[in-house]
């Protein structure tokens, strides 16, 4: 904390019992969070708040907990919320001057609103508005596959594409296609329901529905890539991991006039055959310094689910590290 602790005192207003319970939680379940996640101390006296710590994060706890009051007024507060207000408002931004902060860029949808947490996925935002070729390349819960999503939504809806084409390899990881039930499209399908499920939040199930009989939607395995042109769609491949050198290479050179392509993956979790070099892996060396292509690095500070989901990257990430990198 420091030989010198800040201390700051201040006052929720309008003084209201039930938003001020919200934003405390069931035996201020929240404010303990907060505490643990910022190394400070908060006491209060029902809207009399005083914070101690460490003066930025002081700074930040009184930022977020005046942010958490004011959507109290419109929303039921969760630990998943709080941590999320967290990661939005983490000290790297904090360190950032205050000049060379770019403007908030906000995914407008039909059915959500859709923004940004943290500098990262603002940097990930800003490059796909920017690029015609992006890669997204971290680990699980950092946003990447749902923005890019989004990103190609919002396309759709602002008539900027013409379609959108979302692909995924269909990489056997630990179990064998061949044994299970149903034709080709029924065995695929299972690699391909997170896309799904992030349309389905999007546009509505319904509506998913009617895009992908009407092909303006189209969700695909990466084989079904080879020979085509695709202009004026947004392209997203994820999972990208499990590319091979072959395939990654036929996925970009699939992209057209007037089209967007995103590229997401994780290379710590690549379901390859031993010895099969990933696709991502050599993409990010040779590609790096391509005009016109942009790479966003996310890491474990970038989780956006569960805290816990968090804290094992950070785990896995120490391991790795000590185990000498070996996968």
């Amino acid at each position: 904390m420091g030989l010198h602790p800040e201390t700051r005192d201040f006052q929720l207003i309008p003084e209201d019992n039930e938003r001020l319970a919200n934003l405390s939680g069931q035996t201020d379940a929240h404010l303990r969070q907060i505490e643990r996640r910022l190394g400070i101390e908060i006491a209060n006296r029902g809207h009399r708040f005083r914070l101690i710590g460490e003066k930025r994060a002081v700074r930040r706890g009184e930022q977020l907990l005046l942010q958490l009051y004011a959507a109290t007024e419109e929303q039921d507060l969760n630990p998943e919320i709080i941590h999320l207000y967290l990661q939005e408002s983490g000290m790297d931004s904090l360190e950032v001057p205050a000049g060379d902060r770019q403007q908030e860029r906000v995914i407008r949808l039909r059915r959500a609103l859709i923004r940004a947490r943290g500098p990262n996925q603002q940097a990930y935002l800003d490059a796909i508005a920017q690029h015609d070729i992006n890669f997204g390349i971290g680990p699980a819960g950092t946003g990447k596959t749902y923005l890019a999503v989004a990103c190609a939504v919002e396309a759709l809806e602002s008539e900027r594409v013409r379609r959108l084409v979302l692909v995924r390899p269909a990489v056997e990881a630990g179990e064998r296609l061949g044994f299970l039930p149903g034709d080709l499209a029924q065995k695929i399908d299972p690699y391909l329901r997170p896309l799904y499920d992030a349309l389905y939040e999007m546009f509505g199930f319904e509506k998913v529905h009617r895009l992908l009989e009407r092909n303006v939607i189209e969700i695909a395995p990466l084989a079904y890539m080879r020979g085509r042109t695709l202009n004026e769609a947004f392209i997203l491949l994820d999972e990208a991991q499990n590319t091979t050198r072959e395939q990654m290479k036929m996925f970009l050179t699939r992209i057209g006039f007037g089209s967007t392509a995103v590229i997401t993956g994780d290379v710590t979790q690549v379901d390859l055959p031993r010895g099969q070099p990933s696709g991502l892996r050599q993409a990010i060396e040779v590609l790096r310094q391509v005009e016109g292509i942009s790479f966003t690095f996310f890491n474990a500070r970038d989780v956006v689910r569960h805290a816990l989901v968090q804290r094992i990257v950070h785990a896995y990430d120490a391991f790795e590290r000590e185990d000498g990198g070996s996968p």
